[in-house]
């Protein structure tokens, strides 16, 4: 069983390593939809530091919350999208996933620490390369994996 043959057969763990080909609607669709799933699932993780002192619990620093959760929504947007950019040309491991986590990071530690603009965009310039990294590499082993010589292609059984 080869990571990089998408001709192979095999379990549930080959099934999340393909190729995402499909119309553009599906695509964007996907885009979105990861966003949403990743930048909620930080606003929930960060409920705890957005409500009132009634527990000692500290709130976090004074201001709207909003602003960082639109800042990491279009942060999500290119990060979904460069993930499933690649993934509609090549089989990459996991996009979904790694999109998520880098949104729930993202967003949980901006609702809870509120940085100011600098440290925002080293952030969100963060998951952008982290992300554009992820895609990279998936791009450059389908590369490499087109000039292996396979066993049919040599003549040799």
């Amino acid at each position: 069983m080869d990571f990089l043959d998408p001709s192979t057969e095999g379990g549930a763990a080959d099934e999340e390593v393909t190729v995402r080909p499909g119309p553009l609607w599906r695509h964007a669709l996907w885009v979105v939809g990861v966003t949403a799933l990743g930048v909620g699932l930080g606003w929930a993780g960060s409920l705890f530091r957005l409500g009132p002192d009634d527990y000692g619990l500290l709130a976090a620093a004074p201001g709207s919350p909003w602003t960082y959760v639109g800042i990491w929504a279009v942060t999500g947007l290119a990060t979904a999208g460069v993930l499933r950019a690649a993934a509609a040309r090549v089989p990459v491991p996991s996009p979904g996933t790694i999109a998520v986590l880098l949104l729930v990071i993202g967003t949980r530690l901006s609702l809870g620490w509120r940085p100011e603009t600098p440290e925002l965009a080293a952030m969100a310039a963060a998951a952008l390369v982290l992300a554009g990294v992820w895609a990279a590499i998936a791009l450059r082993a389908n590369a490499v994996a087109r000039k292996i010589p396979k066993p049919e292609r040599l003549g040799a059984s």
